[in-house]
């Protein structure tokens, strides 16, 4: 099942581009942001990966460590086809040497000592460096578009892998809100696909209209770079300079139990009310990404970006401002 081609906010893709020719042109690094304990039961494991998944990992450590999957923890999930930086917590109940842990594609950076499991959502966010193949635009096309992205940020979309190939969580989502006996897993997986794309769905009718960056009167605001929120009821001119400085964001509704039906909700009436049934809490997430720390380079046939984004956004939604974009997952 395909996916939509939302909204973009700052122009048509600027070229046509391909990401992850080489597990190394798509590179990511975790920042966790707080201090380790240096004691506790918690051995922290930065690791770097290549072409391995994040739960394959946790897994490898946890049969070295030999304690239960379960009891490893890691902040976020990190591409396959990739080279990423995480951390992981382990247990030190069995006094492992990780200095003798070997595993394919896996190799040890840092060890540290914490007092408490690594949770997920823990980090502050990660850093990206992303090389895009193509025929690069015109150089002042290029650098006018992404010091755009640098001042004004991007669409804060959940990214393509959030729908699964091709698309295929759809199907599952629907599965689930009819009622399909699914496991748990399959069944986290449906219910974030069904906000994620709804979510979508609100954000591209805000980019369409022109009102993804701005407040309007009825809105939620989300202070940069925290989960706070705020109703608007009615916006000043102070609540529109901080949302012009990016201090504010306007949200969108993460649906849950109790949103309400209409909108881009109108012909998903099924999802929404499984959402209801398994009392889904509703949420909020900004509509806006601030892209940080935002850098580029034209090296023959590519684009290197590099940038900083924030816990639980998607550097797609960066790339996607840039380039009609396609790779290998």
């Amino acid at each position: 099942m395909s996916l939509p081609d939302w909204a973009r906010a700052h122009g048509p893709a600027l070229f046509t581009a391909v990401i992850r020719s080489e597990p190394s042109e798509f590179d990511v690094t975790e920042e966790l942001g707080f201090e380790f304990s240096a004691d506790g039961e918690h051995d922290y494991l930065f690791i770097e990966k290549t072409n391995a998944n994040t739960e394959w990992v946790s897994r490898q450590l946890a049969r070295f460590a030999n304690v239960s999957q379960r009891d490893v923890g890691y902040a976020g999930l990190k591409d396959r086809r990739a080279v990423t930086r995480q951390w992981f917590s382990v247990p030190r109940w069995h006094s492992p040497d990780w200095r003798r842990l070997e595993a394919v594609g896996v190799r040890l950076l840092e060890v540290q000592r914490h007092d408490r499991k690594l949770r997920r959502g823990a980090h502050r966010g990660n850093r990206f460096r992303i090389v895009l193949r193509g025929a690069p635009p015109p150089a002042d096309d290029l650098d006018e578009r992404l010091k755009t992205l640098l001042d004004h940020g991007v669409p804060n979309y959940f990214g393509e892998q959030r729908f699964g190939r091709g698309g295929g969580n759809l199907a599952l989502a629907d599965d689930w809100s009819r009622g399909k006996g699914l496991t748990r897993h399959k069944r986290g997986l449906a219910i974030s696909t069904v906000r994620s794309f709804l979510f979508n769905e609100f954000l591209d009718a805000r980019v369409r209209a022109g009102s993804w960056n701005t407040l309007i009167d009825g809105d939620v605001a989300n202070l940069d770079g925290s989960r706070s929120v705020f109703p608007v009821h009615a916006v000043d001119e102070d609540l529109l300079s901080r949302c012009e400085q990016m201090d504010l964001h306007p949200a969108g509704p993460l649906y849950g139990d109790g949103s309400p039906t209409g909108g881009v909700a109108v012909g998903h009436e099924g999802w929404l009310d499984a959402l209801s049934r398994a009392r889904i809490k509703p949420a909020n997430r900004s509509l806006r990404l601030r892209v940080n720390d935002l850098e580029w380079a034209v090296q023959g046939d590519a684009i290197v970006l590099e940038f900083a984004l924030r816990r639980g956004t998607f550097a797609t939604a960066v790339l996607r401002e840039v380039a009609q974009v396609s790779g290998r997952s």
